[in-house]
């Protein structure tokens, strides 16, 4: 960096001349440096499929958590500092049951999404805070339909059919690019996801490090039990040889 840009680099509050927030860039490159994350909508909802990357034997895979449950309806899947990540779906919680307590229904996914994004962006406009750093997937069925957002550090969010974030975004988007159709089964859904997730990682899947959350037009958000997360990855792996 050269020297006249680190007064805009310490300072979150402050522009930089071509137009730059440079906190607000640095915590995306800290979402670029966690686990692979993949969502997409499928013919009668959406699922997430993330990788927990167990770093090493002697961790509990359980106690690492990548997708949490916001609503009965809502579901979301976290990349970058977890810590982070944590507070953002605490907060979400509380948008989704005020807004319950205020108006007796169910918040629609987009006003969720939208209340969030508006939190996360005053942490970009006021001295002595800074970005979170982490995305989101955030998923749900309302009585608009079915919905996939991203969100960013900033604020910004985004509407996909399939999307990623994470390290191994590039490789799961491109795949997407050329694989992915509208109204896929679910079990074509979660083939394909798993592919993607092949393909951003450097070893082969491991059942005990992917997690699966999904969310359907009859059925609320849930994550997918162990062994039927087991079964998935093992017949993916054993089709991929």
């Amino acid at each position: 960096m050269q020297a006249g840009q680190m007064a805009y680099d310490r300072a979150i509050t402050v522009f930089s001349p071509d137009g730059r927030l440079f906190q607000v860039e640095y915590a995306r490159e800290a979402v670029k440096r966690g686990t692979t994350t993949v969502g997409m909508k499928y013919k009668n909802g959406v699922v997430f499929i993330v990788d927990k990357r167990i770093s090493s034997r002697l961790i509990e895979p359980q106690s690492i958590e990548k997708i949490y449950k916001i609503d009965e309806n809502i579901g979301c899947a976290t990349s970058g500092l977890v810590a982070d990540a944590r507070v953002l779906v605490d907060r979400a919680r509380i948008e989704a049951q005020i807004n319950k307590i205020t108006y007796g229904e169910a918040m629609t996914v987009d006003n969720l999404v939208k209340r969030l994004c508006d939190f996360k962006q005053t942490f970009t406009q006021y001295g002595g805070v800074r970005p979170f750093g982490t995305s989101l997937l955030i998923a749900g069925v309302d009585k608009n339909g079915k919905h996939l957002y991203e969100t960013d550090p900033s604020g910004a969010l985004m509407a996909y059919k399939a999307g990623s974030i994470g390290s191994g975004r590039n490789a799961v988007i491109g795949l997407f690019e050329d694989e992915y159709e509208e109204n896929l089964t679910f079990d074509a859904c979660i083939a394909l996801g798993l592919k993607a997730l092949d393909k951003a990682t450097d070893a082969d899947l491991n059942s005990e490090a992917v997690e699966i959350g999904l969310v359907t037009d009859k059925k609320p958000f849930q994550k997918m039990e162990s062994k039927d997360v087991a079964k998935h990855v093992n017949a993916f792996n054993k089709n991929k040889e």
